[in-house]
């Protein structure tokens, strides 16, 4: 994601504040960003992988999906994505075991250039996130 475009954000901002809460030993947060194939090594080592991004605008904002890996592999060009997640995803079978991965993907309002600031919809879709993953890890919070 970039934060830098409007609620391509989304994914950074539920980082930023996962960040915030007391996470345990074996979790790690990282925001890959813009990064491209360079995000390949944040999954090395790594068991189990949970990727959080913006999905493209279609009449729900902030709606959370649960698309599946294999389904955003087929998909390597979202729009404001760059190589987008799937092509990442698609790559990940080059660590020769890839993590068992699960997506969390939030509809974007819309993918807006140089407008720092994430959508209502998708400040709602943040906070709605960061229970939904402490929930799944056990985390207790602010």
């Amino acid at each position: 994601g970039n934060d830098l475009h409007g609620d391509d954000g989304f994914g950074i901002a539920v980082c930023q504040r996962m960040a915030e809460l007391p996470l345990p030993d074996d979790v790690r947060v990282f925001a890959a960003r813009t990064r491209g194939l360079d995000a390949l090594a944040l999954f090395e080592d790594c068991d189990e992988a949970i990727v959080v991004d913006a999905g493209e605008p279609a009449g729900q904002p902030g709606r959370l999906s649960f698309p599946t890996p294999e389904t955003l592999a087929e998909d390597s060009s979202l729009p404001g994505h760059g190589a987008g997640v799937g092509y990442l995803l698609r790559a990940l079978s080059a660590l020769g075991t890839p993590p068992h991965l699960r997506v969390i993907a939030a509809e974007a309002t819309a993918l807006t250039p140089f407008h720092p600031e994430l959508s209502p919809e998708m400040q709602r879709a943040v906070e709605e996130t960061v229970l939904l993953l402490r929930g799944w890890l056990g985390v207790e919070g602010v």
